[in-house]
């Protein structure tokens, strides 16, 4: 199904691998010009027919820079993906959780959101219809004490983004996030990874960690990034063109609450 991306231009963050990766991957097959806004790039995202924007999207200027290198040399802006995030499991309790702590939270998972809509937002204002679809977490709605900054980091997220739909529908953007629970990356399966994290801390192994989060979805597995992917082509194309505001959980029925 043609999901009226072809010839659309797409900046996406944190693009060089994982979810972010899998996205850039499915919008280049659904025909979108795609500006990929990385720390450092890779040879999975060299291969791809993509404008690879190196630079530190945590920062002030970050996020703006990276839009602007896009509508540099594309003339247009028409979707905008917010997908950079990180986590640090924080096993110590609440009390061993530092300012320095809160703020990174912050500046990894709201902040580069807020710094690239803001700058992105004239120009998909000019291109309207256009879309922004930002990648929040399932620990915006399930709060965990061992990832508490994280959690209310996405909530917030979420809550932005619901705002601002408010705001920017009448100007012909739309504005949804997308809510995965565990996802197989490095994030969480990799070296330092979440499952390492908390099987270091606990005295097992990786293995039974990952294999205990899975467990707790109905599905009984890990969401794969593509299934995430296909997700933000749908809310980022034309065929969803009155869907704003709406936040689309992907969890495998982890959580259970209406």
């Amino acid at each position: 199904m043609d999901q009226e991306l072809t010839g659309k231009v797409v900046v996406v963050t944190g693009a060089s691998r994982g979810i972010g990766l899998a996205i850039t991957e499915a919008l280049v097959a659904e025909g979108a010009i795609v500006v990929a806004g990385v720390r450092s790039s890779n040879e999975a995202l060299e291969a791809l027919p993509v404008q690879v924007v190196t630079g530190d999207l945590s920062t002030a200027d970050g996020p703006r820079l990276l839009v602007e290198a896009a509508v540099a040399a594309h003339g247009r802006l028409d979707v905008l993906v917010n997908n950079i995030g990180g986590v640090r499991p924080r096993l110590d309790g609440f009390a061993a959780v530092t300012d320095e702590d809160w703020l990174w939270a912050l500046a990894t998972n709201l902040m580069p959101a807020v710094r690239a809509t803001r700058a992105a937002l004239p120009h998909l204002v000019a291109s309207a219809p256009s879309s922004i679809v930002t990648i929040s977490s399932v620990n915006a709605a399930l709060p965990d004490p061992a990832v508490i900054d994280y959690s209310a980091a996405k909530a917030a997220l979420t809550n932005f983004s619901k705002s601002l739909s408010r705001e920017v529908a009448p100007l012909g953007v739309r504005v949804n996030t997308i809510s995965p629970g565990p996802v197989a990356t490095d994030l969480w399966l990799g070296g330092g990874g979440v499952a390492e994290t908390i099987a270091a801390h606990a005295g097992r192994t990786p293995q039974e960690i990952a294999a205990g989060a899975a467990a707790d979805s109905a599905t009984g597995r890990f969401t794969r990034p593509d299934e995430v992917a296909d997700l933000v082509v749908l809310l980022a194309g034309g065929r969803a063109g009155n869907a704003t505001g709406i936040d689309i959980r992907i969890d495998g029925g982890l959580v259970t609450t209406l």
